[in-house]
């Protein structure tokens, strides 16, 4: 059967390929092959200009034109190359030897990958690419998101709001100021994220540059590595490794997409609440249907579909943050297969996100409902008399506003009211306490 959207097994490549397709750039099979032949590149250009050998102008400009248009078509090449070796990095050497025999350059070919191991190469061709699609992809998305989200929290930030806790109604507050809370958090979470470097490993067949040594002796090749990774690669090149990277910082950033995935599964629930609850109307759109039996329904599935895409990128951002980091004694090549997938996650955050958006702009505020909800909670001002109370000594107000509202479903304006003609305090107090009200008691919120 011939794969395509319908036939796809993974339905990030079938149903959700059209909302992700920017990802092949970095996580598919010709992105690897890519980012590997410009690492191998890289480093042969760089022993050309610390002087290990002559690289003749046509050579140079050859394998720079390759790096910079390396296509679907040259990677079949190495393909083929692969199903002879059967060894993925080996094919590229090998390709890029071919390559200089083609430009008659073949008599420095052995200086392509010279004194390296695979891993040399997928430790900085992987963390290239995870760095690039980070750069370019997430983390502008994520900030976008988070700006749409800052502008709902602007738009409402005067509209009072029955706050509950435990699921039970509790001091009001403004429906802006709760959309600031999921701001701040992604802003905090951002921040750390930023902080972690995308590390490299560059030091031969176990991290000790055995095979550089052995050639040449005086030289300093953790000089050497350290110029190529930190400043030409801009990746960070640990010092002391096995023959892998130690994948600390990639389970960091996946621990940090993990935290700021909560934050928005978090958000997808209490909008998904909020609409239950009416006080989101959603906008509808010509020809939709919200289920197969019941034509009323506007079902909130973008909120919905974002959560569940959501924890599925949680779940293997948890394997490979809790897998990454452990390998048996100098290498195991568990980590080889668990990398391939490093675009899943990705992938399903992308979708996510997209969803998120979807549904947050179909949001409706039904501001009728809100007020409604905060005149039938009438109780929620309690806190409010009792503390204006303990200001003025009053003995046990806390009792007394216990006894008077818990479990009393029915407290009104005029329960209250009645409670406050009653109160030993003097009639400026009670004109205070009459001018509460639910609406009004939303405490301080600025900084929006």
């Amino acid at each position: 059967m011939k794969l395509n959207n319908l036939t796809a097994i993974s339905p990030i490549d079938g149903r959700y390929r059209h909302q992700v397709t920017q990802l092949a750039d970095y996580f598919s099979e010709y992105a690897l092959i890519k980012y590997r032949v410009f690492v191998e590149i890289q480093y042969f250009l760089f022993l050309a200009d610390k002087n290990f050998f002559e690289l003749p102008d046509t050579a140079r400009e050859h394998l720079e034109s390759l790096a910079a248009h390396f296509s679907p078509e040259h990677a079949l090449k190495v393909k083929e190359i692969e199903a002879i070796t059967n060894h993925d990095v080996k094919a590229v050497e090998y390709f890029l030897k071919e390559a200089l025999e083609n430009v008659g350059a073949g008599s420095i070919k052995e200086w392509i990958h010279f004194g390296l191991t695979s891993q040399d190469i997928n430790n900085t061709a992987i963390p290239l690419s995870w760095k690039l699609c980070i750069e370019k992809e997430y983390l502008p998305l994520v900030q976008e998101l988070k700006s749409i989200i800052h502008q709902f929290a602007q738009q409402w930030k005067a509209i009072p709001m029955l706050a509950r806790t435990h699921g039970q109604p509790a001091s009001p507050t403004v429906l802006g100021k709760e959309i600031m809370v999921f701001v701040e958090r992604l802003n905090n979470q951002l921040e750390l994220f930023t902080y972690i470097p995308f590390a490299a490993k560059f030091g031969g067949a176990t991290g000790n540059f055995n095979a550089h040594t052995v050639a040449f002796p005086t030289y300093n090749w953790i000089a050497f590595a350290n110029e190529f990774v930190n400043d030409k690669l801009q990746l960070k090149r640990m010092q002391f490794t096995t023959q892998i990277e130690h994948y600390d910082n990639l389970a960091a950033h996946c621990d940090a997409m993990k935290r700021i995935n909560n934050i928005l599964i978090d958000l997808c629930r209490d909008t998904w609440t909020y609409i239950s609850m009416d006080y989101f109307k959603q906008k509808t759109k010509k020809g939709e249907v919200g289920s197969s039996a019941m034509p009323h329904k506007v079902n909130p599935i973008d909120f919905e579909n974002a959560e569940g895409n959501f924890g599925l990128a949680n779940a293997l951002l948890e394997h490979l943050s809790a897998k990454l980091p452990i390998s048996r004694m100098q290498r195991d090549l568990t980590d080889s297969t668990v990398l391939r997938n490093l675009g899943m996650p990705v992938a399903h955050i992308i979708i996510a996100i997209q969803s998120l958006k979807k549904g947050l702009n179909k949001l409706v505020l039904n501001e009728s409902k809100l007020r409604e909800d905060l005149d039938n909670n009438w109780a929620v001002i309690a806190e409010a008399i009792q503390t204006i109370l303990r200001r003025e000594n009053y003995p046990n107000p806390y009792e007394a506003l216990k006894d008077l509202t818990r479990g009393n479903a029915h407290i009104s304006k005029e329960t209250i009211q009645q409670f406050v003609e009653g109160l030993a305090v003097s009639d400026e107090v009670k004109k205070e306490i009459y001018s509460l009200s639910p609406d009004k008691y939303t405490g301080i919120y600025v900084g929006y």
